[in-house]
């Protein structure tokens, strides 16, 4: 779908994931030109028009004069992840990224330096790689890639060996990672920052990176939409008075907005709500790299406000002093009776408890109540908790109508191509009875 959407006229294809593209390959009418990278040169294909990577650069002259480009020309085209239709298209200005990236490298962002050696283990399709390619370019940072061995053990190994500073990622490969160290102790001080993007990380993972491996944590928030970074979460000043376990608190948060993005929190009927820290909302958002409209869509109420604001889906809450926290998705949370409950706080609270490794929380549908909460959970690999345990342990967190009516035991979790729980996958299984 997305290589027919965006009219890709040449596509480069890894060796490794050749055969799934071949099997597509007949309803993809727009490529002119295939490119095999990773690819051993006796490789057998049924693509046409096939041309090795080695062999396209072989000879290529390193000098040469850039070509003046017009700001406001499109310079690149990501998509979501589509887990509610199909993928939309975002499309990037050379301005826009160059402001992003501008935004990503101040003081308040990932501050990235000459000196920085940076982890990117993030898919390079999605959002940009985070924007980190151009972040690490314009900082003169070295960029250290993972390639297919994102496995902890390996990811530790990389870290150690080649002293990376700074690493990004989802927190399924942190929580591996984190797991891993704890059975093989490697030193991995070298990292002055382990960015954190997709969904939040649970604050007892936090707690562990930065009390018993001394690595600090930083969240991060944003979006496709947003090319894609919105926010990060820095102490600032007046929060080094705090104690250790206020100061979570705010590393726990998404973060405070980069200079150039503005947010806003909105009730059903669009009135803009309190930054009080309590009061929930729609997260809304604009700015120089945050986008007015997706590719070949003409822009809809659904998606982007009369007055100019990109409607995230996202429900969050900001603090008074502008740190926002996200609540849920939209389409994620739970409405019990009435109460919205959100899946974000108990999949936190649950991966905080020492037998769970990965959970998920979905909604399901109810008689009396519409919907309750049900918990998915994966355990660790010594754990042997059960569903008592854990609604002991969320009684003493949360209300009683917030506790999930039932817990489900699986080995492990549905991912997106993004490392997000797969959550339509989970009320799939619902639905046709194999959960």
């Amino acid at each position: 779908y997305i290589v027919n959407h965006a009219e890709d006229r040449v596509v480069c294809i890894d060796a490794s994931v050749l055969p799934l593209y071949e099997r597509v390959a007949g309803d993809i009418s727009c490529v002119r030109h295939h490119v095999l990278v990773n690819a051993p040169p006796d490789i057998k294909t049924t693509l046409p028009n096939v041309v090795h990577y080695e062999d396209l650069i072989d000879g290529a002259d390193d000098d040469f004069t850039w070509r003046s480009t017009d700001e406001q020309m499109a310079m690149g085209l990501c998509y979501t992840s589509g887990t509610t239709g199909d993928p939309k298209g975002a499309l990037y200005s050379h301005r826009s990224m160059f402001l992003h990236t501008l935004g990503e490298n101040q003081a308040m962002g990932l501050g990235l330096t000459e000196s920085d050696v940076v982890l990117p283990v993030v898919p390079q399709f999605h959002a940009m790689a985070w924007g980190l390619p151009y972040a690490c370019a314009m900082a003169g940072a070295d960029v250290v890639m993972p390639g297919p061995h994102l496995q902890p053990a390996a990811l530790a190994e990389l870290i150690e060996s080649q002293q990376v500073t700074v690493a990004a990622g989802v927190p399924s490969i942190w929580n591996g990672l984190y797991q891993e160290l704890k059975t093989t102790p490697r030193d991995i001080s070298c990292v002055r920052a382990l960015v954190v993007g997709g969904s939040a990380m649970p604050r007892s993972l936090i707690d562990g990176y930065e009390r018993e491996l001394s690595v600090n944590v930083l969240q991060a928030w944003g979006m496709t939409e947003l090319s894609p970074l919105g926010t990060v979460s820095k102490l600032q000043r007046h929060h080094l008075g705090l104690t250790e376990a206020q100061q979570l608190d705010v590393k726990a948060l998404q973060g405070i907005p980069l200079a150039g993005v503005e947010l806003r929190i909105v009730s059903d009927d669009g009135a803009e709500l309190p930054w009080d820290g309590e009061t929930m909302g729609e997260l809304q958002a604009r700015g120089p790299w945050v986008i007015r409209g997706y590719f070949k869509r003409d822009p809809t109420p659904e998606h982007f406000t009369a007055d100019g604001w990109f409607r995230t889906g996202d429900v969050a809450t900001m603090t008074p002093d502008g740190y926002m926290r996200i609540t849920d998705r939209t389409k994620d949370l739970v409405k019990s009776g009435g109460e919205w409950i959100s899946s974000v706080a108990l999949e936190g609270a649950l991966m905080g408890h020492d037998g769970v490794l990965e959970a998920a929380v979905i909604a399901v549908p109810d008689e009396k109540w519409s919907e309750r909460p049900l918990a998915v959970v994966v355990r660790t690999a010594e754990g042997q908790v059960d569903t008592d345990e854990l609604r002991r342990f969320l009684v003493e967190r949360f209300a009683k109508f917030e506790i999930p009516d039932r817990f489900v035991f699986v080995d492990k979790l549905p991912k997106t191509s993004v490392g997000k729980f797969d959550k339509k996958v989970l009320r799939g299984r619902v639905s046709d009875g194999s959960l």
